[in-house]
């Protein structure tokens, strides 16, 4: 309405002008029941505080008219933050030594991912939680020692299930055939019993997310139990973790599949072609824990010995402690992961839809080749992705027993 028929003004316009003026940046009044919000500056903290976000600052302002003074929530920003480093990105690229001095840990790839080294330490998630808000993945080793490994065995799980259907996908050619598990498994460790291709060569087979979820916990009720206990950093992991966000959301909400689930797949270091993965590179929408809780030793003809597979490993661009640990005669080599954080999928689909171009590939425009899970980025290019669009690949070996933990949205391929 006209300003003469409300002096006080309704309007988004009138409120704004009204109340710009009387806002104070970071006030901690007690008559502010809600702090104003502000975007940061640069990454290093120097600049101060930008401009504030008006719609906070007008709730903030509407509050502080509203609520008496002496019946408001005072806000102790002090208290709030005591225990909290006072640059977090500051804090998880230095040592942080002195801030975590009871936690073992150590950074990998360039300092993007924290390995936390003793899976038992309860102040572990204290260091996880500087890292997580930044998006960053997360090792945890000798998770394995928590668990009964006689469980994990392939041979049990054969034994147990064996006569269960389940969908079975041939890595290279994207087959999936509904057949019995106990083929697939009678296959995992001995390459004689494996399925042949066309051209006389053992297939790479993976049992897809069988069982999953609800599943899981029917069909595999005592592995489900050993699981859960096992879970690192179980304030996050756990359904019942108190900062598990989405085992918390109300039951209206669509909450994604969280799991569990297991993933089993044929080792590439049978096949002749080791520019192919077991899973395509993606991306989850929810955050992931993934706990390697067995590693076969495949024996038969054209199997690389245990050397050649380290020496697999160490073709790989690998930080100078995963080298380390390859060394490591106590530690179980499994599965090689490559990493990308999430701010690089749109390069890396546009690196993606090029290449495809270049190999004669029909690109339509409804095809996303991330959404798809249609590539397995190899060595070559990889490289390329470097060259030509500045994108870093971190690697990380997967270890008998290591949990890697990524946040929703990080692009990866195993």
């Amino acid at each position: 309405p006209p300003a003469s028929q409300n002096e006080q003004g309704s309007t988004l316009r009138d409120l704004l002008t009204t109340t710009a003026g009387k806002l104070r940046l970071g006030s901690t009044d007690a008559g502010i029941a809600f702090a104003p919000v502000y975007s940061t500056g640069t990454a290093s903290g120097k600049s101060g505080r930008t401009m504030p976000n008006i719609l906070d600052d007008i709730i903030a302002s509407v509050v502080e008219n509203k609520i008496p003074p002496n019946r408001a929530p005072k806000m102790n920003i002090k208290s709030e933050i005591k225990d909290e480093p006072k640059d977090d990105k500051k804090c998880v690229q230095d040592d942080c030594s002195k801030l975590y001095n009871d936690i073992q840990y150590s950074w990998i790839c360039d300092k993007h991912v924290l390995w936390l080294r003793d899976h038992k330490n309860n102040n572990n998630w204290r260091l996880f939680k500087e890292c997580w808000k930044q998006g960053r993945p997360v090792l945890v080793s000798g998770m394995h020692k928590k668990m009964n490994f006689s469980l994990w065995k392939a041979e049990s799980i054969s034994l147990d299930f064996g006569n269960q259907q389940a969908d079975i996908l041939n890595c290279k050619d994207s087959i999936i055939s509904n057949t019995n598990v106990k083929e697939f498994w009678d296959g995992f460790e001995d390459v004689s019993k494996r399925q042949k291709v066309k051209n006389g060569e053992t297939a790479l087979l993976k049992l897809k997310d069988w069982p999953s979820g609800e599943d899981f916990k029917a069909m595999m009720p005592a592995r489900y139990e050993d699981l859960l206990k096992s879970l690192p950093l179980p304030e996050y992991c756990s359904p019942e973790g108190k900062l598990n966000l989405a085992s918390h959301l109300p039951g209206f909400f669509v909450r994604p599949d969280l799991g569990p689930r297991l993933c089993s797949a044929y080792g590439v270091a049978a096949t002749k072609d080791h520019d192919i993965g077991t899973t395509n590179l993606h991306i989850e929408v929810s955050d992931v824990v993934n706990i390697l809780v067995y590693v076969g030793i495949a024996k038969g003809n054209g199997v690389l010995s245990k050397s050649g597979v380290l020496k697999k490993f160490e073709e790989e661009d690998l930080d100078d402690l995963l080298r380390k640990r390859l060394k490591d005669s106590s530690e179980l080599p499994g599965a090689l992961w490559h990493i990308y954080a999430g701010k690089d999928a749109d390069k890396i689909r546009e690196f993606l839809q090029k290449i495809a171009k270049e190999q004669g590939l029909e690109v339509l425009p409804e095809h996303d080749p991330i959404r798809d899970q249609s590539w397995y980025v190899n060595k070559k290019l990889r490289q390329r992705l470097l060259e030509e669009y500045g994108v870093k690949t971190c690697t990380v070996i997967q270890f008998l027993g290591d949990a890697i933990i990524l946040p929703a949205g990080a692009l990866h391929q195993v």
